[in-house]
């Protein structure tokens, strides 16, 4: 097949080598400060936050599109863990052999060639943008909340977007995702730190409401325990698999790691562990100190402790939710800057992207992709943006079990810390999970992300194929040859 060698090739379906993105992850200028236990908090950071605090209250509590759950909000979490325990197991195998940034961009480049790699780095972008996006819209939830329980009420007009009356545009949503970019601006030795930190707070502070809400749950909470039957639980499945992939954002770190080979697959697998035990326990509770029609469906842990009569509790809660949460924004954040990053240097994006400061940061594309996630933070309401994050890592997800499959059978002998069982039952799991999770959302976000394609298309035929390392044509590779 053409491109699958060293020589540049004209075709769309050349591979990168994957010596020459170790050569490249060598001299990148980002820095390699991240350990294992730094790692997996940064992918538990991004696993768990958003999908306790805020989106188990919604998928449970239903909303005008969609009828509650109830109690198998549980189900929807554990169908989700499964899909998702497939592609993570595909991702640490790829992370052990390529310790890149970019994550699924670079797996699809290597194993399945040039443009399917720029249709997912393309879609990554979009999705971790809104990521970022969906939890400052949580945390703005929990801070009104918070407010709410000292007689502070915010106006709808910037606590709210237009679709909920009274709404325009949500201010504290647009000045967290801003405070998060300032942060991750700093660099990863000082991101990789605070995060470590918070993650502790993080599930320290969970195991402090499953300790305590055990003592308040009332089992006729559960009863029904599937309100809507199963169609809606497979519905929310696909809303809340939102809150069972940070690993995959964790994964673009792996240029930033100490020892990326070795750390990376321990990293991924210890980080979805450690997330899927914390949403069975969580998600019991909620559901069990609360009926499911009376959570709120923006801070459903700060409402369940209300309704037992513990608002002090509650305030509590909102304040350490808000900081947990913000390990979420952090990881997806990093997440979008490093796949904008790696497709840069790659040259199927302007080199002016690629460029670092003296910390080892990429801040041009850190500060465009933190008022990016302002702009859909401030102006879209959470549910949108929640279902349009998820198709794109759904399809993320299937790309690199494709990927990992076909690269296992092409290159064989390539080294591997880490090899995924049961080949190719596991990735095959893993690309049907995702795909039935993909139809079961909505039409209006297959719309919204075939736009984003096709704009993506666009701008890889006029610029990207044109200007790739890999075509020998190309002015940064002629630049290079001559270097």
């Amino acid at each position: 097949m053409p491109g699958t060698s060293k020589t540049p090739s004209h075709s769309v379906w050349r591979r990168k080598p994957v010596s020459d993105m170790t050569e490249e992850a060598a001299r990148s200028g980002l820095h390699k400060s991240l350990g294992l236990w730094q790692l997996t908090a940064i992918g538990v950071g991004g696993i768990i936050g958003v999908g306790i605090f805020s989106l188990a209250g919604l998928v449970a509590h239903g909303d005008a599109a969609n009828p509650g759950v109830g109690p198998a909000v549980l189900i929807s979490f554990l169908i989700a863990g499964l899909a998702s325990a497939a592609a993570a197991l595909s991702y640490a195998e790829f992370a052990g052999m390529i310790p890149r940034a970019g994550s699924a961009y670079s797996y699809g480049y290597v194993a399945l060639g040039e443009v399917v790699g720029w249709f997912i780095g393309w879609d990554l972008l979009l999705e971790y943008v809104a990521i970022v996006a969906v939890v400052a819209i949580g945390i703005s939830g929990y801070l009104d909340a918070f407010l709410s329980g000292f007689g502070i009420h915010l106006p709808l007009s910037v606590t709210e977007t237009a679709d909920v009356p009274g709404g325009a545009i949500n201010v504290p949503a647009i000045v967290i995702c801003l405070l998060v970019t300032f942060l991750l601006s700093r660099g990863t030795q000082t991101f990789g730190r605070f995060e470590l930190v918070a993650v502790a707070i993080k599930i320290a502070l969970i195991l402090g409401i499953v300790g305590l809400g055990i003592f308040y749950i009332n089992t006729e909470n559960y009863d029904p325990f599937m309100p809507s039957g199963f169609g809606p639980v497979f519905t929310g499945a696909a809303t809340v698999f939102f809150a069972v992939f940070g690993y995959d954002a964790m994964s673009t770190a792996a240029e930033e790691a100490k020892d990326g080979r070795k750390h990376m697959p321990k990293a991924i697998i210890l980080s979805l562990i450690i997330a899927m035990l914390l949403y069975v326990a969580a998600t019991l509770v909620l559901t069990g100190m609360q009926n499911y029609t009376e959570i709120d469906p923006k801070a459903g842990f700060a409402s369940a402790f209300t309704g037992v009569g513990l608002p002090v509790v509650a305030a509590i809660i909102s304040v350490f939710a808000v900081l947990s949460i913000l390990t979420v924004m952090l990881t997806f954040l990093l997440g979008a800057t490093r796949v904008w990053f790696s497709m840069s240097r790659d040259g199927l994006l302007p080199g002016w992207f690629s460029k670092v400061d003296r910390r080892g940061v990429p801040q041009r594309v850190t500060w465009i992709a933190g008022i990016a996630s302002a702009f859909f933070a401030g102006v879209f309401p959470i549910r949108a943006v929640a279902d349009l994050t998820n198709i794109g890592i759904l399809a993320a997800f299937v790309v690199v079990c494709v990927a990992v499959i076909v690269f296992r059978y092409t290159k064989p002998d390539a080294p591997r810390t880490f090899r995924l069982p049961f080949m190719p039952v596991v990735p095959i799991i893993g690309v049907s999970f995702s795909l039935f999770l993909i139809s079961q959302l909505h039409w209006e976000t297959w719309l919204r992300f075939a736009v984003w394609l096709v704009i993506g298309l666009i701008i890889y035929f006029l610029y990207g194929r044109r200007h790739s390392l890999m075509n020998p044509d190309s002015p940064r590779h002629r630049a290079e040859k001559k270097s």
